[in-house]
């Protein structure tokens, strides 16, 4: 089940607005926060108290805790590979290692005897068959992507498939960020240009960097990586459908109720022997058989990438078909116009793969 989750940075703002962000997000669902270790100048001891009330805080909201860590982190706090008891006492649920053990450690830290989870670099190329052959406790173990804070630095869909291929293919869950277009927001370190994983994803509506990330397919915990949200952002990414692809799109005044009703139908699916020319719904001429779909004129018989077509009565037995264009063509006139992809919603039209389930969000 896909979880979401947010990441705060106490040493940057206050408990007050920690612990409110905390509760919030806990309200609405999310099941995760992230936080790092890495940027904490405080004393051990300062570290120990102040995020043990910190776990205790986001366990109470409902929410796991992952914080990054290194091997650095570890000895400024006293543990080691095969001795995590100063995180128990902290009250952590997830290490992140952004910097590795090497050797049998890194076996070892795994079968730690308080259930703490041991996650990964997805972004990084760590063997990890190697690992879990070598004895390593897959219940223990989980996989995170870096985020970037440098525009220009984020990951390219490419590589990102690549890399978390590696800890997917061994049934790890994988978590990656998606990033806050509020002003000011924050991450561990003095840059603030969002904190995404995927570069493409930096500018965009934070809903759709997470349709996005779940249509690709790599991940099944989605981290808002900067700090704070708005409330509008949280409830947005809160109310996503996760359980299959989903597209906003504009539709035009004029259709009719009939085709209202197929833009808005809840069981589109792309066709098992579908095409890279168009996204093809085929059941609709079935549920919505014999209801009359008049011709619309349209000015332009060319179609462009987005645009949503509904099959009328010139192509009888075809009445009721739904296709999202994908590639440019002329169209006949027993097409008519429906409506077209919001803007920047075509990014989601090539993870639609054969037999997949997709849904509109009507705007």
């Amino acid at each position: 089940m896909r979880q979401l989750g947010i990441s705060v940075y106490p040493e940057h703002t206050t408990k007050e607005k920690t612990y409110a962000y905390m509760r919030l997000a806990g309200s609405l669902g999310y099941r995760r926060v992230f936080t790092c270790f890495l940027s904490v100048t405080e004393s051990r001891e300062d570290t120990i108290r102040n995020f043990r009330e910190f776990c205790t805080v986001a366990h109470e909201a409902g929410l796991t805790v992952s914080a990054d860590t290194n091997p650095q982190v570890f000895a400024k706090l006293g543990a080691s590979a095969r001795d995590l008891s100063v995180f128990k006492e902290i009250g952590l649920d997830i290490i992140r290692l952004d910097g590795r053990f090497g050797g049998n450690d890194d076996v070892a830290i795994t079968h730690n005897p308080y259930g703490i989870k041991i996650e990964y670099n997805a972004s990084g190329s760590i063997d990890m068959r190697h690992l879990i052959e070598s004895g390593a406790d897959t219940e223990n173990m989980c996989a995170c992507s870096n985020f970037y804070p440098q525009r220009h630095t984020g990951m390219t869909i490419d590589r990102y498939t690549e890399l978390a291929r590696r800890y997917k293919d061994c049934g790890l869950r994988i978590a990656s960020f998606v990033g806050s277009q509020e002003k000011d927001t924050f991450g561990p370190w003095p840059v603030f240009d969002g904190l995404v994983t995927l570069e493409m994803h930096r500018d965009l509506p934070i809903d759709l960097q997470a349709r996005h990330l779940n249509a690709i397919g790599m991940c099944t915990d989605i981290m808002i990586g900067n700090c704070f949200a708005s409330e509008e952002e949280l409830k947005a990414l809160a109310e996503c459908d996760l359980t299959k692809i989903m597209m906003k799109a504009v539709i035009e005044e004029d259709v009719s109720e009939t085709e209202r009703e197929i833009l808005k139908w809840n069981r589109h699916a792309q066709r098992e022997d579908g095409n890279s020319i168009i996204v093809r719904s085929t059941w609709p001429r079935v549920e919505f058989k014999g209801k009359p779909i008049p011709p619309r004129a349209r000015k332009d018989r060319m179609v462009h990438r987005g645009d949503i077509l509904i099959v009328n009565d010139l192509l009888e037995h075809y009445r009721g078909e739904l296709w999202i264009v994908r590639e440019d063509f002329e169209a006949e006139d027993c097409y008519n116009l429906a409506g077209h992809l919001a803007e920047h919603e075509e990014i989601l039209l090539d993870w639609i793969r054969p037999s997949y389930e997709w849904g509109l969000i009507i705007e």
